[in-house]
């Protein structure tokens, strides 16, 4: 997420925080680079001129130039501040019972599997989500939604054949069918356009007019830059919508649009699409995002992320097979399918302080699946039994995985290691424990 303009603005501020003492023109020559830097991200330039405003007053105040660690400080200054200009604190979603939730968006923006991930977001919180089809413009875009709900167990309201009045697919929707009278959140995926034009405003008018939605939504892709900025001040116009769903920040996006839609429009981004899956959305909250900007990290997500996908059982053996130093290749697969839940290897480690510019790392997603590949050719006794992998049982999981004897050979060589450290690790322990039995 912001990887070119996380990876300037951590260059920048190392440099910064390499000096003792901190003079005006080291500010003004670092925010230089900073304008610069949020300039070629697609931030609006208004937006980023008043905010390097903003940040140039407070970190020339005579408490952060005669501090300790004045670089420090004026990173704390500029967390703060993006934090504010990304909106603050996180704007949850105002639903009652039986809430309504109006998606709309152009063309291409995500705004139908938006729906979807929004709608399996709000089963997960135990609410009974109805998705609606009322995008009656965009061939398939009926039969998409269909799957979608099928994919995640929600009930979708499919229009009748040949209906071509979205108000009554809505009113239909509204009746009180028994999909509709369990349902508590109602989200109605909407017709986009290529672009805005009168059509497709007075449609989602006479909509809005008819459902008085508990929220409007807009769908905003992240990866159109400036523009993305344009066609939300353009729906909050028409429509006067009540926050942003950005997608695609999981991709080349540079971010600006996130940065400036907030400062442009006033309206909070609600929630974020972080992949292609139906699970990779979030929540948006500035606080976490302008951590992973400037390299501090989001362990709270990590933790959440790691709570959803790891079960407490499962947790629990693990520790204790590390604990006895009895770890085998059947622990490892299973350790190894709990963190493919998580997301992709660089999302998770892009979340640990220190640690956002994964792309030094090399992480060799075809490697990882090798390796995965490899341990699942073995057998059920091999995995528990890594002592019986001789030569001929080596060749064939070799061919099996598509691999070579070395790479197997390499593996079970770093596998080895892993558990003698892992023994002495638990023998350190043991003898921890009884010195402090003497001492007692």
């Amino acid at each position: 997420m912001f990887p070119q303009l996380g990876d300037k603005l951590q260059d920048i501020f190392k440099d910064l925080r390499g000096h003792g003492v901190i003079s005006e023109s080291n500010i003004d020559a670092a925010l230089r680079q900073v304008r610069m830097a949020l300039l070629e991200a697609d931030v609006d330039f208004q937006v980023a001129r008043k905010f390097i405003a903003r940040v140039k007053q407070k970190a020339l105040g005579e408490t952060v130039l005669r501090s300790i660690a004045p670089g420090q400080q004026i990173v704390k200054i500029f967390h703060g501040e993006l934090v504010a200009l990304l909106g603050g604190d996180a704007e949850p979603l105002h639903l009652e019972d039986k809430a309504r939730i109006l998606i709309v968006g152009l063309n291409g923006s995500g705004k139908t599997t938006s729906a979807a991930k929004l709608a399996l977001l709000l089963k997960k919180q135990a609410r009974m989500p109805l998705l609606v089809a009322c995008d009656l413009q965009r061939p398939a875009a009926i039969e998409q939604l269909a799957t979608l709900g099928r994919q995640i167990d929600v009930p979708v309201r499919i229009p009748d054949p040949g209906e071509k009045n979205v108000q009554r697919v809505a009113a239909a929707a509204l009746e009180g069918t028994p999909t509709a009278t369990a349902s508590s959140v109602q989200i109605f995926d909407t017709a986009g356009r290529q672009e805005i034009d009168d059509a497709l405003m007075d449609e989602l008018r006479a909509l809005k007019e008819f459902l008085r939605p508990h929220e409007i939504l807009l769908v905003a892709d992240a990866a159109t830059g400036q523009q993305a900025v344009s066609v939300a001040s353009g729906f909050d116009a028409a429509l006067s919508i009540t926050g942003i769903i950005l997608t695609k920040l999981d991709g080349d996006a540079r971010g600006g649009a996130a940065l400036s839609m907030r400062e442009v429009t006033h309206r909070p981004i609600k929630f974020a699409g972080t992949g292609e899956k139906l699970d990779e959305f979030e929540p948006f909250i500035p606080e976490r995002l302008a951590g992973r900007i400037l390299g501090m990290g989001d362990v709270v997500t990590l933790v959440e992320r790691a709570a959803e996908a790891v079960e407490i059982e499962d947790a629990a053996r693990l520790e204790r097979k590390l604990r006895t130093a009895s770890f085998d290749f059947n622990d490892f697969l299973a350790q190894f399918k709990m963190m493919r839940r998580m997301g992709p290897l660089e999302n998770i480690l892009g979340m640990l302080p220190g640690m956002s510019n994964v792309q030094a790392l090399s992480i060799d997603e075809k490697q990882l699946k090798r390796t995965e590949a490899i341990v699942l050719s073995m057998t059920k006794e091999e995995r528990t039994r890594p002592n019986i992998l001789n030569a001929r049982r080596r060749q064939r999981i070799a061919r099996g995985s598509g691999s070579t004897v070395t790479e197997v050979n390499d593996l079970l060589r770093r596998f080895d290691q892993m558990r003698k450290l892992m023994k002495n690790a638990g023998k350190m322990k043991g003898m921890l424990k009884q010195l402090q039995r003497l001492h007692r």
